[in-house]
This record gives structure tokens, C-alpha cells and sequence, in this order.
């Protein structure tokens, strides 16, 4: 149940791991800078655009890079050391960054499943029972789950993120295959069902010419109906207008 000490425990560990996720951002966005400062970019730019097999080539050792450090990294100094690394030298190959950037996404994914710092794992470490109990339906007894065995078991969903790499790879269609696709936008039926669509506004009757007053009624013409009555401007004041006659009636 939640209760006083629950709520402080619950927002005491949230602030660690807030300030752990904010000093990780100053401490990248620090050696970023410091890299730029020394010319670091330029060379890893020329590093990785030397390298034989072209876009192929260095797709291949960036996923794998990205792989190995996984083990050690989570996705977000993944995300804010080595991504802003890659990106220049992945535009310079005139690869499309956001295709780059989902390639690099599903890849990081599997820093969730690393052993020995893999956050599900860790996860399912907590709630998967370390020691034999029985069961209160069944009432058998149940064996307790190792930390190699969830190492084990995270092992094919790991290989399921490496299929889908590949995939990427191999048909680039799967992501861009609807970036290039230009959205016909009609701005004046827009405008239009704008119009037509705003509360309180009519459209506008088209003007008659008056007839001269000096000039003689065409035969058979009908005569000018009466204008209507103008609406009121505030519907509001109408109806408490309309409350307050019928007070004195009751």
C-alpha cells in the first residue's frame, strides 16, 4: 500500500538516479567539447571515411562497435558520446541520417539485454524469485530462477535485435520507404473548411445592385422581400433578457 515512507523512498531513489542521468549529460556534453576543441571530429571523420567497402564498410563497423560497447554503455551515453561522433561522417557518406539514426536505435536496444549491465535484466532480477517457494494454487513447489539463466533467456532476443539489424541493412525501404513522399497540401481548401467550419460567422450574401429611385419597376418584378431582423450580438444577454419577461408572467 502506499504510504508516507513508501512515497519519500519512491522520490529519494528517483532523484539519484535524475542527478545520475543529469551529471551524465554535463560529463558528455563536457567531452564533447573537449573532442571538438582538439580536432577530435576531423579525425574520426578521416578514420572511418578511409575505411575499404564504402557505406558498407563502415555501416558494418559502426553496428558492431555500437554492439560491443553496449556491454558496457547504456543507451544514453550511447546516445550523447558516440552518436554525435558518427553523424557527420554517416552524412558525409550521403547516408540518410534518419535512417542512420534508427539503424543506431535498434542496435542500442540490446544494451538493454547485455549482460552484466543490461537494465531488463536487472528488472527481472528483482521480481524473479531467488529462492524455492510454493505455490498458492497449485501448491508445488517452485524452483528459484538463477542470474544465468536470465542470461541465458535474454540470449535469442538479442539475436532477434542482430536479425533486425541486418534487415535495416539489407532493404533500407523498411524505414525511408515513406520519407521521400511529398504530401499534397490544397491551401485554399484549407482556408475554406476553415472558414465554413468557425462558430458564429455566416457566409456572406452576394450584393444586388439597388435599383435607381427615379427609374420605373420592371413588369411582373417582384418587389424586395424585407430585410430579416439582425441576430443578436450576444446570444447570452438574449436569453436573460428573455428569462427576465417571463419572471413578472409566473
Amino acid at each position: 500500500r502506499l504510504s508516507m515512507s513508501l512515497l519519500k523512498q519512491a522520490l529519494n531513489t528517483t532523484t539519484k538516479l535524475s542527478c545520475f542521468v543529469v551529471f551524465i549529460l554535463i560529463g558528455s556534453t563536457i567531452f564533447s567539447l573537449v573532442f571538438q576543441g582538439v580536432d577530435g571530429p576531423r579525425w574520426v571523420e578521416h578514420l572511418l571515411t578511409g575505411m575499404p567497402g564504402g557505406q558498407l564498410g563502415f555501416l558494418i563497423l559502426v553496428n558492431v562497435l555500437i554492439f560491443f560497447l553496449a556491454f558496457f554503455l547504456d543507451f544514453f551515453e550511447l546516445s550523447f558520446i558516440v552518436v554525435p561522433l558518427l553523424a557527420p561522417v554517416a552524412h558525409k557518406l550521403g547516408i540518410d541520417l534518419i535512417w542512420f539514426g534508427v539503424l543506431l536505435a535498434v542496435n542500442m536496444q540490446t544494451s538493454f539485454m547485455h549482460p552484466p549491465f543490461g537494465f531488463a535484466l536487472f528488472y527481472l532480477r528483482s521480481v524473479a524469485p531467488n529462492k524455492e517457494y510454493t505455490d498458492k494454487v497449485t501448491k508445488e513447489r517452485i524452483a528459484p530462477v538463477t542470474t544465468m539463466q536470465i542470461y541465458w533467456g535474454a540470449v535469442p532476443f538479442v539475436v532477434i535485435q542482430i536479425i533486425m539489424v541486418g534487415l535495416i541493412i539489407a532493404f533500407p525501404g523498411i524505414v525511408s520507404s515513406g520519407l521521400d513522399k511529398e504530401v499534397a497540401v490544397d491551401l485554399d481548401k484549407i482556408g475554406a473548411q476553415m472558414q465554413a467550419n468557425m462558430p458564429g460567422e455566416t457566409p456572406a450574401a452576394p450584393e444586388v445592385p439597388a435599383p435607381d429611385a427615379g427609374a420605373p419597376a420592371a413588369p411582373g418584378a417582384a418587389e424586395p422581400a424585407p430585410a430579416a431582423p439582425a441576430a443578436e450580438d450576444d446570444p447570452m444577454k438574449a436569453m436573460l433578457d428573455s428569462m427576465n419577461k417571463d419572471e413578472p408572467k409566473k
